[in-house]
């Protein structure tokens, strides 16, 4: 370049001037009449109501000191509605991003500087550069053997002791807990809470997959209900995939809506289409051994009981009508025998009382014989002494005793007043 030497009739501008001259310039050729699109690779960001981009030429690196750097900045006014699309689009401008910048230069006198007003972002180019750096993600995990790491993860047989990284009180950690806690079945629920979505969401889910790996829980669980695609953003994050990946405890993921797929989705043990579905299915696991070890035998030892029962009631009714049968012939043979018995004591009370009377009818023909008043009647009496004894000697009495004499029709008394002796 040659430059054309001073003229004496050139103006000397002062620096003001000289930046209105540098501004009309500008303005004139890339002014707000003259907007135009600049492409660079995001260096710096920094957000305070307004947004301010550092950008350089795309795939420089940081240690060149020559790159060139475009100070641009979005105003609030244009950034509020800017910020929600990327943030419903899941995308986030942070520094090593890509990005189309639409706007108009500016200069800034006070601090001699050249800026760049954004008044638009070219969002599919964004979206575009996420999704090529979410497949080279994917990519990388899958060459180093981490996108099955935690499928090949043997899981316990009943899941009953659940880590879950949630935040609490959300939809999806209601809907997750609601399908465990009307289950019938007793979970155990370990929870770490986290923010589930912006810049700290994958650094705290990080340290409680980490947490809950180290607790020694069946199962992790990773929830977060529905939302845009930024929302979700923090499990597209690398830090999760490889927590993921790194676990030994294997992690189920129920993240967003039917037909959201995250990074996490891919990396975990299993994945589930929403926190309901999730804990669905882990009842159903639980439920699937129940039935197979405790269900299915308790069938198994109810019918063999009922098949004892039964055939027990069967032999206890086959016993029943026996022990009828045996106690009806006894009672018809006892009848019998009490019959013949009757009959027998009969005869037998009949020929006692016979012989009975016999015996008595010839014990009062001999007590007749020996009746006293017969005697009496015969001219025999009865002499008693004082102490009514009966005289059968002279010595039971004495001269001078008054002895009664008894005889058929009466008695008398009488004055012993001589004894007269056999042998006198």
């Amino acid at each position: 370049m040659v430059l054309e030497p001073a003229s004496n009739d050139d103006p000397i501008l002062e620096v003001g001037e000289f930046y209105q001259l540098l501004t009309a310039q500008l303005e004139s050729a890339y002014g707000r009449r003259h907007p135009c699109w600049v492409r660079g690779e995001v260096a710096k960001v920094y957000e305070k109501t307004h947004l301010y981009v550092d950008l350089v030429d795309a795939g420089s690196s940081a240690s060149d000191a020559k790159r060139p750097v475009l100070n641009a900045h979005c105003w609030a006014s244009q950034w509020n509605p800017l910020k929600r699309k990327l943030a419903s689009d899941g995308v986030t401008l942070q520094p090593g991003t890509v990005v189309n910048f639409f706007g108009y230069v500016d200069v800034y006198a006070p601090q001699g500087r050249i800026g760049f007003t954004v008044t638009e972002i070219d969002v599919a180019g964004l979206l575009g550069d996420v999704a090529r750096r979410r497949q080279e993600l994917i990519a990388r995990l899958q060459s180093e053997g981490l996108l099955d790491a935690n499928k090949r993860l043997v899981l316990s047989p009943v899941p009953l002791r659940v880590g879950l990284v949630a935040s609490p009180q959300t939809e999806g950690f209601n809907d997750f807990t609601g399908q465990l806690l009307h289950s019938g079945y007793g979970f155990d629920v370990v929870l770490v809470k986290t923010t589930v979505q912006g810049d700290a969401a994958p650094a705290q889910i990080v340290n409680a997959i980490e947490q809950l790996d180290a607790v020694g829980v069946d199962v992790i669980c990773l929830v977060r209900g529905g939302g845009s695609k930024g929302d979700l953003a923090a499990f597209d994050d690398e830090r999760v995939a490889r927590a993921i990946a790194s676990s030994s405890t294997p992690v189920f993921t129920g993240i967003g809506h039917t037909g959201d797929e995250s990074i996490a989705d891919l990396v975990a043990h299993t994945r589930a289409i929403t926190p309901t579905k999730l804990g669905e299915e882990l009842v159903a696991l639980v439920a699937q051994w129940s039935e197979r070890h405790v269900r299915a035998n308790a069938r198994k030892v109810l019918s063999a009981t009922e098949a004892l029962l039964d055939e027990a009631t069967e032999y206890l009714a086959e016993r029943r009508r026996t022990m009828i049968f045996a106690v009806r012939d006894r009672l018809r043979g006892e009848r019998r025998h009490l019959s013949s018995t009757r009959q027998r004591l009969l005869i037998q009370s009949q020929y006692v009382l016979a012989s009975a009377g016999q015996l008595l009818a010839s014990n009062r023909q001999l007590l007749g014989a020996y009746d006293p008043t017969r005697r009496l009647a015969q001219g025999w009496s009865i002499v008693t002494g004082a102490d009514g004894g009966v005289v059968r000697s002279l010595a039971d009495v004495a001269l001078g005793e008054v002895v009664r004499v008894r005889v058929s029709d009466g008695s008398f008394d009488a004055v012993v007043n001589e004894k007269n002796g056999a042998s006198s």
